[in-house]
Parts: structure tokens; C-alpha cells; sequence
């Protein structure tokens, strides 16, 4: 088969390694060039290799064990989950069993396992695509599922697994008045435009003109529910990669974009580039920001326990170890951003988590330590937006299992504040 493919599926397999052996992010393989020496068209193919192979990782196991009579080293095993995926989701055995052997032979330390790889993926092709169809939605891991079942309860966490499983479209938010007619797609209730196979990105109508950018439905409610209007002051804090910013400064609103990532920083000028839109932007430490505004957008660090419907390596490279700092220095940027707001200002606070902790709690705690703060509920009542996901402080609580026939959304928490003028 052509070297270009095999390139792509043989990084797939060490992104597997780092996440699932080293307790890595995908995106932290990414950012630090583990696709870089791929063409564009391969860097694609191999995340979405890994990605996929994460998502069914436990129905692939199930099948594995069948033929295994000892679990073979983390990156024999890494080739055989990720050929059992691309083989249960129709893709010819010839050429996945050929890539596999020699992607697994071509390695000093496990090449001997050649023979292996063949003998047990010609198995798979056989009969695992049958058998894979039979196999339940892959499961949450328990450190993540047991709280998420005390929250929301075990037929719900069910619902988000079955939407995980399935993974994300893209979704499209368009500045004000362009025609997205080109593109296709669906026109969610939100406003936001829903693609379910685009191909690549860069390629599609209107991404060099700059008439759009990716953005999931759930991700682009908090800055329509800010509703900012034109030449107010608004801080968008903790703003890359910077979609919010975008959709701030279309409306024209005068925008201050911060954020301590600088690698991230530079997406969101490329975007801003892009589009021909304008912000004042700065690299560093939201605690650390100084001045008034009279509107602010607070979408704090998080567990992004809402996203794995799009970030599947998430529940593998991670323990939960984190979500206590995480949860305290929400708070203290939610406290911290308070001070910065004009008497008579509103703040969204947003988190792309599926725990109370960190949004419904979050928002209790703050009304009880801030007498001059209200939660703003007619700023929930936008285009789309079910009066069912209104919580009983007052807040947005989206989930993955929402919008099933439209293809689901990530899960968010959203709260408008109003500061006592």
C-alpha cells in the first residue's frame, strides 16, 4: 500500500502509546509536533485513526481477548486495537492486516510479534465486525462514570456514552449576514450550522475567505447569551482558542482577549487574521488581569469532562487526580473576574463540564459569597434553547445525550450574572 497511508496509521498507533502509556492528551501530542512529519492530508488520518480507536478501544478489547492468550506489550497491542477498529468499521482486511504486520515488524523491540498481529487480525476479519455490532456503547471508566451516575444517574451517563461513541460533526458558527448555502448542512436550533462529513476543513466554501469558524453548537451559546452589543467593552477571559472571541468581536463589541496559553494564542490570531476581525489580545494569567468592563466571558479551565464526544483520549489520559485544584481556581477566577465587571454589567461563566462541581455548585457558592450578584434567567431565552436545561439556580446545563437525532452536543455549564448597578 501506498508509504503515505502506512505513515499515517504507524503515528496513529504511537499516538495510542503516549495517551494510553504515558497519560498524554492528544492535544499535547499534537502541540508538541508528533504529527508534524506527515503531509496535511495524513496528519488528518491519523488523528482520526487514534480517535477512533479510542472510542471503541473496549468493544476492540472484547474481541481481542478472544484470541490472546496473554496481553502482548502496550504497542503490539495499541496495532491490534487500532487494526480491529479500522477491520469492525468496514475497511478492506488486505490492506489493514498488511499495515499492521509491518508497522509491528518494523519495530526493534517487538518485531518478532509479527506473526501474531497476522494470525489474529485475519481472526478479527473474519468474524468481528459481526460480533462488534453486538457489543454494548463503550463504558466510561469507573473513576470518571461513578460521579457523573451520582449526578445525572446510570441511564443518563448511558445516553452520553452512546452519544460519546458515536463522536461530534462539526458545527460552523458564521459572522453575521454570510452565506453558508455552499457548505450544506444542518441548521441547528442555536443558529449554529451542522456538517456531518466535511472532509477537510480548509477546503470548505468560505474557510479562506473567512466567513466562519469551527465551533460546536454548545460552545457558541455562551457568547450569544452574553448578547454583546456594539462598542461595549468585553473581556473574554481564558479565550483560546478563541471561537468566543470571534463571535464577541463580530457582533462589535470592543474585545480584550486573555489567555495564558501562548501556543494557543496564536490559533486565535490566525482566526482573527482570517476573518478580518479585530481584538486586543494578551498572553497571561486571567488572575492577573487588571481594568472595567461592562460585559465579561468567563469559560474557566475544567475538567472538559463535556467534550469527550470529540476528545476520546480524555477519560484514557487522565485520572481525575486534578478536578479539586481545577474546581478552586474556578472559583477564584470567577471572584477575581467579579472585581473587573461595571456596577450594572453582566458576566457569563461557562464551563465545558458535565459536573456539578464545577458549574451548578460553582454558581450557589458565588451567589452565597456575592451579595450584589443575581443570576440573569431572561438571558437564557434564546433561539433553540429547551427551558428543560434551565437548572434550579438558574443556569444552562447542556448534555452529550441532547439533540439525539440531530447528532448531540458537547456538554456545557452557562450562567448569566447581573452585578447591582
Amino acid at each position: 500500500m501506498a508509504q503515505t497511508g502506512l505513515g499515517a496509521r504507524r503515528s496513529a498507533v504511537h499516538l495510542l502509546d503516549q495517551v494510553l502509556g504515558e497519560n498524554r492528551l492528544m492535544a499535547e501530542c499534537l502541540s508538541a509536533g508528533a504529527l508534524d512529519h506527515l503531509p496535511a492530508e495524513d496528519r488528518a488520518r491519523a488523528q482520526r485513526l487514534a480517535s477512533q480507536t479510542l472510542r471503541g478501544m473496549e468493544r476492540a478489547d472484547r474481541l481481542l481477548q478472544k484470541h490472546l492468550r496473554k496481553s502482548p506489550p502496550l504497542f503490539v497491542r495499541n496495532a491490534l486495537r487500532l487494526g480491529t477498529t479500522e477491520l469492525c468499521q468496514g475497511t478492506a482486511a488486505h490492506g489493514v492486516v498488511n499495515a499492521m504486520v509491518q508497522i509491528v515488524g518494523a519495530d526493534k523491540r517487538h518485531g518478532a510479534l509479527k506473526g501474531l498481529v497476522n494470525a489474529v487480525l485475519r481472526k478479527i476479519a473474519a468474524d468481528g465486525p459481526q460480533a462488534w455490532n453486538l457489543l454494548r456503547a463503550p463504558r466510561l471508566p469507573k473513576w470518571l462514570r461513578a460521579p457523573l451516575a451520582q449526578a445525572w444517574g446510570s441511564q443518563t451517563v448511558g445516553a452520553m456514552e452512546f452519544a460519546h461513541f458515536a463522536g461530534a460533526p462539526l458545527d460552523i458558527t458564521g459572522k453575521p449576514g454570510a452565506d453558508l448555502t455552499a457548505l450544506g448542512g444542518v441548521a441547528l436550533p442555536t443558529g449554529s450550522l451542522r456538517l456531518t462529513n466535511p472532509g477537510q476543513v480548509s477546503a470548505l466554501p468560505g474557510y479562506e475567505d473567512g466567513a466562519w469558524w469551527v465551533q460546536d453548537a454548545a460552545a457558541a451559546l455562551p457568547a450569544r447569551i452574553l448578547d454583546p452589543r456594539p462598542d461595549i467593552s468585553v473581556l473574554d477571559l481564558c479565550a483560546a482558542p478563541g471561537g468566543k472571541t470571534l463571535q464577541l468581536a463580530a457582533a462589535g463589541a470592543r474585545v480584550t482577549a486573555v489567555d495564558n496559553s501562548a501556543h494557543r494564542m496564536k490559533r486565535l490570531h490566525e482566526n482573527l487574521s482570517r476573518t478580518g476581525l479585530r481584538a486586543e489580545v494578551h498572553i497571561q494569567d486571567a488572575l492577573q488581569t487588571r481594568g472595567m468592563f461592562d460585559a465579561i466571558l468567563l469559560d474557566a479551565p475544567c475538567s472538559a469532562t463535556g467534550t469527550i464526544r470529540r476528545h476520546p483520549d480524555l477519560p484514557h489520559a487522565k485520572d481525575g487526580s486534578d478536578f479539586g485544584d481545577l474546581i478552586d481556581l474556578q472559583a477564584r477566577m470567577l471572584a477575581h473576574a467579579w472585581t473587573l465587571l461595571r456596577p450594572g454589567g453582566r458576566m457569563v461563566f461557562c464551563t465545558c463540564s458535565l459536573l456539578p462541581d464545577e458549574g451548578e455548585v460553582q454558581i450557589d457558592e458565588a451567589l452565597a459569597a456575592h451579595p450584589d450578584m443575581t443570576v440573569d434567567r431572561a438571558a437564557l431565552d434564546r433561539p433553540g434553547i429547551d427551558p428543560a436545561w434551565i437548572t434550579d439556580e438558574g443556569g444552562l446545563r447542556l448534555r452529550p445525550d441532547y439533540w439525539p437525532d440531530l447528532g448531540g452536543m458537547d456538554g456545557f455549564y452557562i450562567a448569566s450574572l447581573r452585578k447591582a448597578a
